[in-house]
């Protein structure tokens, strides 16, 4: 099953794409399905609501709007390792996003003024969607807590990322994060092994990966952060990016106003995105 959250006359509604229309549901956003109940190709928690709509065309919020949480999981890759010349973690390296940086799968990626940055980079990730709370996880619970995955591209303003060894200054530019188009369920899409990953700046291709490559999966991600935290419906986990990323590639290369990113993740989806400066 694919969720959305679409935007309609000033509001959202989350939706289930059902080939090339949205059935809208009676729930206000994904993050309201996923704590109505378990998901499943076969059914939702929540009932249909006024009908349905295209999908091509639709305004596409982020897929969960407001998470009450958003962790992100930094050099878990190992070809991203490979190319900063960084040892493979031990243990995740955890930082974490706002939510008003979250930004819609087709809306603008808002850069800083250039008198504030010109460092804006690129980083393609599978992000985990929490499907149910979980506390304290082994790792069947962890797994069974993942309600799918969608795509999200952690834009990193790396000149603030560099300033501290905290992350969290150039991680979290309001509207600076794309996340969609949409949840795809665990029993379509499965455990989120073995899926290609990639970026294009322009149409040229900047990362080309698998998950494969990931050090930590996302029920180890899941398990390791639930001995931390309570992880709620909605939530979001960013499992990294691969190699490819502008700050690593001889010169550096940033992302600029009027740049078109394109982030898709196989069989999960594809989101673009216009650069502006906002």
């Amino acid at each position: 099953m694919r969720l959305v959250t679409v935007r309609i006359d000033g509001a959202t509604r989350a939706g289930r794409v059902a080939g090339d229309e949205i059935v809208l549901l009676d729930a206000p956003d994904v993050r309201a399905v996923l704590a109505a109940g378990p998901v499943t190709s076969g059914s939702v928690p929540v009932g249909e609501a006024c009908g349905k709509m295209p999908l091509e065309g639709a305004d596409l919020a982020p897929v969960v709007p407001a998470p009450d949480k958003i962790v992100c999981v930094g050099t878990n890759y190992r070809d991203h390792a490979a190319e900063t010349n960084t040892p493979l973690p031990t243990a995740p390296i955890y930082f974490a996003k706002y939510r008003r940086a979250l930004t819609g799968p087709y809306d603008p990626i808002r850069l800083p003024p250039p008198e504030v940055s010109t460092s804006a980079d690129w980083e393609v990730e599978l992000a985990v969607v929490i499907g149910r709370e979980v506390r304290n996880a082994d790792a069947s619970e962890a797994a069974a807590a993942i309600a799918g995955f969608t795509v999200l591209n952690d834009v990193s303003i790396r000149d603030w990322q560099k300033r501290t060894v905290q992350f969290l200054a150039g991680k979290t530019f309001e509207q600076s994060t794309p996340v969609g188009p949409a949840l795809v369920t665990t029993d379509e899409i499965g455990d989120g092994s073995g899926l290609n990953v990639s970026c294009s700046v322009d149409g040229v291709t900047k990362q080309s990966s698998n998950t494969d490559q990931l050090v930590f999966g996302p029920a180890e991600l899941v398990a390791d952060l639930s001995t931390v935290l309570t992880l709620d419906p909605g939530d979001i986990i960013a499992t990294g990016t691969p190699g490819g990323v502008g700050i690593a590639r001889n010169p550096q290369e940033w992302l600029a106003p009027g740049a078109v990113v394109r982030t898709a993740i196989e069989g999960v989806g594809e989101m673009v995105n216009t650069c502006v400066v906002g």
